[in-house]
This record gives C-alpha cells, structure tokens and sequence, in this order.
C-alpha cells in the first residue's frame, strides 16, 4: 500500500518558523504576519502574491531615494569639479538601475504558472541576484581602481567641505535604502533582495570614503583619500563574498539544515507516522516547496492512510513558515524499521 498525498498551499501564516535560513549580515528577521491558518486556497494565493508585492514596494522605495541621493550629489559635482565625487555619484546611479532587475523579478514571480513553467517565475528573483552580484564585483572594481590611481597620481580636491557633505549625503541614502531592503528580503525571505541590500550598503562604504578622503585633504593630509578607498574596497569584498555565498546556496536548493531538524519534527509528532522516509526543502524564489515521505502501519487502509498525509501536510505548513507547497507520500512501514536521521541525512 502506498498512498502519494499531495496539495500545493500558498501560506504565509504567523507560526513562528522552527530554524532560520542564513542569509549574509547580522540583521535578523524583525517582523512576523500573523493570521488565522487557513485551507482556503484564495487565502494562500493571496498571501503569496502580498509578499512579491511587498519586495515591489521595497524597490520603488528604494529606486526614487537612490536616484534623489545621486542627483543630490551631480548637483554638488557641478559645483566642485570633484573627481572622486563624481566616480560616487555614477556608483550610486548604477545602484539605483540594479533596483530593475529586481523589480521585474517580482513582477514575474506573480505570474501564474504555465504549461512551460509548471513552477511558475519565482526563479526570476534568483536570476537577478546573480545580476546584482556582478555590480557588487563591479563596484569592489571601480573603488580599488580609483583608488590605486589617486595613490599613484595625487591630485587636490576642491571645496573639501562641501565634498566631505555630499559623502555623507551618498551614504545616509544608501544607508536608508540599504537597511529597508534587508529587512523586507529577510521577511519575505528573498535572498535576490537582501543582497541589494548589501549591495546598498557596499556603496555606502564608498561614499564613506569620500568624506575620509576630504577630512584629509583638511587636514593636511592629501594621501588619506586613496587609502582609505583602499581599505573601503576590502571591506566591498568582505561583504560580496558572503553575498556570494547566499546567492550559490539559493541557487543550490540549499536550506538551513535547522528548517529540515523541525519539519522533521512536526512529521514524527503527527499522530499515526511511524517514521520519516525521506524529507525535502528548496527555495523557489521566496516561497519553500517541500517533499516528505512518511511510513505508516502497513495494516491502514487507503483512506487512513490519506488522512495521515493530509493532517502531516497541514502540520507541516503550519510549523515551517513561508512553506507554500508540499507533498506527502506515505507508504507502510517496514519489518524492520527505518531510521529517520539516516534516511533525512541521505536524502539531504
């Protein structure tokens, strides 16, 4: 007897979520929904369809800050003819256009699966985190590269003080954007979202930079711009390589093995499962889609069996958080039985 269950469920209720998934910085996820857990698939689709709505919002937000920040600063770049603020002003207007991809993105993954995308587009957001990875490579590139020529070839700066206050405008606004992308990626759960975040906040450093480098030229020190965007640059690539890390372990359906311990618990806590035969997690965009097989006494007949399966499923939605679909296949236990760690950790 083998009984293959199966309802894909949007949800997105406010059960806390047993394990987090790691994504780069030390920012924790500072909101929760909360709402009455529910079977109505309206309700689910809803809840899905709210969360890509909340990273379009995110992107706007941030699209119109980022661009109000560089053309603060083109303004101030006119006025004095500073050729370090000048390379951040295009920085940041580079940061603002990586918003784009972002956006159609989460535009794409509202769209309705088809007979060609039967998981539909919700991978659009992984294929922009690769995007945004390259400009974090870009910007490490640039910064260093301005900064190696300024060493090798000093030139004054005109007007510091008003320099060193478009610097600080440059990274109050990456900054802003910087802290409101992570923290809607982080609930959400988009990892494409956080790492704009960081991206965000990489060229604040740089802005940084520019202040560093003005105090300097203040103080009578003119070689404190370059070295200091030197230092700016390693910490560029501190930052992309953890970014980096999150984007290879997203696109390697890679899970926090903690998520995987507690819907292995929710499963064995079900009333009637016996044991786990295996256990999957992935990430498709924001959402986890998930696959279970559960033993079960093989003397049940087809509609126990079905019952089991349906009432582990909406266990499972309801401990895992952002879990929108799974399917749960039972089938009778062995004579001898299966050891659930063994059989999670070969299926892992």
């Amino acid at each position: 007897m083998q009984d293959h269950h199966g309802h894909d469920h949007d949800d997105d209720d406010g059960h806390d979520e047993h394990g987090h998934e790691h994504a780069s910085g030390p920012l924790a996820v500072l909101r929760h929904f909360f709402a009455p857990h529910s079977h109505d698939a309206a309700d689910s689709v809803d809840a899905a369809l709210e969360s890509s709505a909340d990273g379009i919002r995110a992107v706007k937000a941030s699209l119109v800050v980022l661009l109000v920040t560089a053309l603060a600063q083109a303004v101030l770049v006119v006025l004095t003819g500073s050729v370090a603020l000048l390379a951040d002003t295009i920085h940041n207007f580079s940061d603002a256009l990586t918003a784009l991809p972002l956006w159609l993105a989460f535009a794409l993954s509202r769209r309705s699966p088809t007979r060609a995308y039967t998981y539909g587009y919700h991978r659009a957001e992984d294929l922009a985190g690769i995007f945004i990875l390259v400009m974090i490579v870009a910007s490490a590139v640039v910064a260093g590269y301005e900064s190696l020529t300024r060493l090798l070839d000093p030139h004054p700066v005109g007007h510091p003080w008003v320099v060193a206050a478009a610097g600080v405008i440059g990274f109050a606004g990456n900054e802003l954007v910087a802290g409101y992308r992570v923290r809607v990626g982080r609930r959400i759960g988009s990892a494409a979202l956080v790492a704009d975040g960081q991206h965000a906040r990489t060229d604040g450093f740089t802005s940084l930079a520019v202040v560093a480098g003005a105090a300097g030229v203040l103080l009578g020190f003119p070689l404190a711009d370059p070295l200091i965007g030197l230092l700016i640059t390693i910490a560029i690539l501190v930052v992309l390589r953890s970014t980096a890390r999150d984007i290879y372990l997203r696109l390697m359906d890679a899970v926090d093995p903690g998520l995987v311990d507690a819907a292995e618990a929710v499963l064995l806590q079900t009333p009637g499962v016996r044991g786990v035969e295996e256990l999957r997690l992935r990430w498709t965009g924001h959402r986890l889609r998930g696959e279970a097989g559960v033993l079960v006494d093989p003397a049940l007949d087809l509609r126990a069996a079905h019952e089991i399966a349906h009432d582990a499923e909406d266990r499972l939605r309801a401990g895992v958080r952002r879990l929108d679909a799974v399917t749960v296949h039972v089938s009778p236990e062995a004579a001898v039985p299966v050891t659930p760690s063994a059989t999670i950790t070969q299926a892992r």
